[in-house]
């Protein structure tokens, strides 16, 4: 299971409206050129699909072609959902899992170490992680580089960006990083307590908004406990 074709380039999933008696407009957004490219301009309508009632538009059948093949991957978030069953392996190759989190709210990460935009954010994951690390909030650096130097890549990218955060390695024959339908990076998830999925974000990441959910999830188990 391979990465490298995806591009890491901003994310935006937005589905078209449902076209009256299943006409083709002539122009509209196609929904896999938004969310793996982040385009907003309007382009000629070669293709549609339909999923669960509603139509979508492409500007080629190659993209009409990707999100037949697993549509969900290209629709609006639904929160809060499970966190999907999933594996990463740490540099001694220690298996860690979506159930070592438990308890913690948590922000997963998954980054490369040929994607600048990814590099550039992990400086703010880790001032996140300084900041609320003691009050049950964890960062996972979830890498998916693929080739056999790809640790000593990473280790340098930690060490040289001082990051204190847990990193993994995304290594396994079902990475997780398909589990987690990740189409473009970086791409983030915020988890609660009970491995919910509860906010994501890909591609330009506003960091005041990450920072404003993970205060609120915190927040959130404290009024809980309280109570």
């Amino acid at each position: 299971m391979h990465f490298r074709g995806l591009l890491f380039l901003i994310a935006m999933a937005v589905p078209a409206a449902p076209s009256a008696e299943g006409r083709i407009p002539d122009k509209a957004l196609c929904s896999v050129c938004a969310l793996k490219g982040g385009e907003t301009e309007l382009e000629k309508v070669r293709a549609r699909s339909e999923h669960d009632g509603k139509a979508y538009f492409f500007c080629s059948r190659n993209c009409k072609k990707e999100f037949d093949a697993d549509p969900i991957a290209f629709l609006p978030s639904v929160f809060p959902r499970p966190a999907p069953a999933f594996v990463v392996e740490t540099f001694e190759g220690a298996d860690r899992t979506v159930a070592d989190l438990k308890g913690k709210v948590a922000l997963l990460d998954f980054w490369a170490t040929w994607c600048n935009p990814c590099l550039e954010t992990m400086p703010r994951l880790q001032r996140l992680y300084s900041t609320y690390s003691g009050k049950g909030f964890d960062v996972w650096g979830v890498s998916i580089d693929e080739d056999k130097d790809r640790f000593d890549r990473i280790r340098k990218v930690v060490y040289e960006l001082g990051i204190s955060y847990p990193v993994f390695v995304d290594a396994k024959p079902m990475p997780a990083w398909y589990r987690f339908k990740v189409k473009a990076i970086p791409a983030m998830f915020l988890l609660d307590r009970d491995n919910q999925i509860v906010a994501q974000w890909t591609g330009k990441i506003n960091f005041e908004d990450v920072e404003k959910e993970v205060s609120l999830r915190l927040d959130k188990t404290t009024e809980a406990r309280v109570e």
